[in-house]
């Protein structure tokens, strides 16, 4: 049976809330939680669902948490949210000279 929970209900209202709600996470992901509707944007809940999903072998051969992680990547080494390392654009910026 899938299950979906509304993620930041639980911590309405406390001091630090993205912690908890990223500790509730990996808890219910741990119990059988299939989905959650969640802020994308908040680092530490993703960073908490990424390595429940490692933890509890959702995640084949951790690559995706490999790729979010490995040194470089977007987020990894601490980077703050909206920084990025490396090149900017995509092909179509490079071909076009952007």
């Amino acid at each position: 049976m899938h299950t979906t929970c509304g993620a930041s209900n639980v911590s309405f209202g406390l001091p630090n809330r993205h912690a908890s709600t990223a500790n509730f996470l990996s808890m219910a992901i741990s119990n059988g939680m299939t989905s959650a509707i969640m802020n994308p944007l908040h680092a530490e809940v993703k960073a908490a669902v990424g390595a429940a999903e490692v933890l509890m072998g959702n995640d084949q051969d951790c690559g995706a948490w490999s790729a979010t992680n490995r040194e470089g990547a977007d987020g990894a080494d601490g980077a703050s949210a909206g920084r990025r390392g490396g090149r900017r654009g995509g092909r179509r910026a490079r071909v076009e000279g952007s």
